[in-house]
């Protein structure tokens, strides 16, 4: 089974990402890592420092990456209130 870990090793790898760019990736989503931390996500499963990447890292690795690639969402507009508009209705 293909483990967290084993994903953002992949990404990093077909995305060409150096530790510096997840750092700045993950800081994106202000989820903080140093890059001790971060090496340890990639040692090998059976080395002694290795440790297990949680869905949470995942999650926030994968969210700062959009923003990284597309750029953060645009601001709503004024006046508008879950999508609908706020201008008052004639009767």
């Amino acid at each position: 089974m293909i483990t967290n870990n084993d994903i953002l090793k992949k990404l990093r790898v077909a995305l060409s990402l150096r530790n510096d760019d997840i750092i700045e990736i993950l800081s994106l989503v202000d989820f903080e890592i140093t890059k001790g931390a971060l090496g340890d996500l990639f040692r090998n499963e059976d080395h002694p420092g290795y440790v297990e990447a949680g869905d949470q890292i995942l999650r926030n690795f994968l969210n700062g990456l959009i923003i990284y690639k597309r750029g953060k969402l645009p601001e709503p507009k004024q006046g508008l209130k879950d999508g609908k508009n706020e201008t008052p209705k004639k009767q």
